[in-house]
């Protein structure tokens, strides 16, 4: 099983994400103690997008994170490095139009969306701020953005029984995915991460407006809220 290193280059994220997409899904649950629903969940709900809006699902993956939005009448567009990922999410939903791309040079016109989100994806970019400004370049002006990140837990105590957990992510994923590779990276990317202030920052770097957070589970995870000021 190939997998990423923290230099990011493109088509190892690919090739790692081909490899797990099977079973990405499940793992992801079994991992989460099925917390990840809820953090989807909570995505959805700053995303506030509605019927009728076209919505840009960046890391899209399987699909698991547009499945909700399509079926509230939201025209989504799953997009993701991992044409393996995809796959197996057209195999799943025919009707969805999945899409290939890179967040770094994004297929898609100027102000195509009314908003964009992205699920734990951010931190697997190569270039998080050329991601943000691509993403900023789609939007329409007065569009919004969402990120549903891992991050900082923000109680100490906290973060070392966390960093341990990390530690043991590979062990647990070889019983779950049959394999650990992709789950070394992901603890080593969650590690390596910006904090919840560092990521606004280069939210802001990138032109983004009105960028604000909140901690989920105590921080474990964070979204993160902007607008798109235009010019």
């Amino acid at each position: 099983m190939s997998r990423a290193s923290l230099d990011k280059d493109p088509h190892d994220v690919a090739a790692m994400f081909d490899g797990v997409a099977r079973r990405y899904d499940l793992t992801n649950d079994v991992l989460s103690l099925g917390q990840d629903r809820a953090w989807r969940r909570a995505t959805l709900t700053a995303l506030q997008a509605v019927p009728g809006e076209k919505v840009l699902d960046l890391a899209a993956g399987t699909g698991t994170s547009s499945e909700p939005l399509a079926d509230a009448g939201v025209r989504v567009v799953p997009c993701d490095l991992s044409t393996g990922m995809l796959a197996v999410g057209k195999q799943r939903r025919p009707d969805l139009p999945f899409t290939a791309g890179d967040a770094t040079a994004l297929p898609f016109a100027d102000d195509s969306f009314d908003a964009v989100t992205i699920s734990f994806g951010l931190r697997n970019v190569v270039d998080t701020v050329r991601a943000l400004e691509e993403m900023r370049r789609v939007v329409r002006p007065g569009g919004r953005l969402v990120i549903c990140e891992f991050s900082t837990p923000s109680w100490r105590p906290f973060r070392a029984v966390y960093d341990g957990y990390l530690a043991a992510l590979p062990a647990v994923a070889r019983v779950v995915a049959k394999q650990s590779a992709a789950y070394s990276y992901l603890a080593e990317s969650i590690q390596d991460w910006p904090d919840q202030l560092a990521l606004a920052g280069l939210m802001k770097q990138a032109g983004w407006g009105s960028v604000a957070y909140r901690n989920l589970t105590g921080g474990i995870v964070a979204l993160h809220r902007a607008t798109n000021p235009g010019q």
